[in-house]
């Protein structure tokens, strides 16, 4: 009966051990999850200080981007409105500039009846029978040859007069403006005539003309000078020859 009783008492205390040592762990436990939830709130109160104070930085930066964004407008507007001043003030101030002529207005050329023109492209001046009866120009074109350049006919000659040896004879080349028809004086026929422009100059007439190229071989000069030429140029007394030219 001792032994029953001694055992009875042996297993109560140790159950009142357990009893303890479980409410030492629980009330540990609950401490530490009390100490996370308190670290957990604090970080959550940091990280919520750290996202106002980035929100209120990005508003401040907003706003100064908003005001640059309006001095830059009005920079623009206001250097379009100088432009603007500036443009008018000098449409006003400076007269509108003229192309200069080849020959004053002031000045009155008078071209005799025959003259010496020069050809720029092969720098050799000819005699030419300036013709106001005349409303073309035209060359005595020989040796003529048409060629094709970059899709455009063109064409190559000789000028041929009486004063120059034929070994002398420089080629020009220009390409084809147009096709005149010409009547012979001496044929009721037509023939089909190139036609090329050429910068030509006679004393102080420096000017581009078409010319027909034509055959005036039966003619006694070579360049013939017709009206579309020296119309607001110059006058022309066909009485005298050699007026304009430097040397006769």
């Amino acid at each position: 009966m001792l032994k029953k009783v001694a055992a009875l008492a042996v297993i109560t205390a140790l159950s009142g051990c357990s009893l303890i040592d479980g409410d030492k762990y629980s009330q540990s436990t609950q401490a530490a999850i009390q100490q996370s939830e308190t670290n957990l709130t604090n970080q959550l109160h940091s990280y919520s200080a750290q996202i106002d104070k980035q929100n209120d930085q990005i508003n401040y930066l907003s706003i100064e981007l908003s005001n640059l964004n309006n001095e830059v407008a009005k920079l623009r507007q206001d250097q379009a409105a100088q432009f603007k001043k500036l443009k008018a003030k000098k449409a006003t101030s400076e007269p509108p500039k003229q192309a200069k002529p080849a020959i004053e207005p002031s000045q009155t050329i008078v071209l005799g009846g025959i003259e010496k023109v020069k050809v720029d492209t092969i720098k050799q001046q000819f005699d030419a029978r300036v013709d106001t009866g005349a409303a073309t120009s035209s060359i005595n074109a020989v040796d003529i040859q048409e060629f094709e350049r970059n899709g455009k006919t063109w064409i190559k000659f000789h000028i041929s007069d009486d004063k120059t040896a034929k070994e002398d004879q420089l080629w020009i080349e220009s390409p084809v403006i147009r096709y005149a028809k010409i009547r012979q004086s001496t044929s009721e026929e037509t023939e089909r005539r190139p036609v090329v422009e050429l910068w030509v100059q006679v004393g102080k007439i420096h000017e581009k003309a078409q010319f027909t190229l034509a055959d005036r071989s039966q003619m006694s000069h070579p360049i013939l000078l017709g009206r579309e030429f020296i119309q607001d140029i110059a006058l022309v007394d066909v009485s005298k020859s050699y007026l304009q030219s430097e040397t006769k």
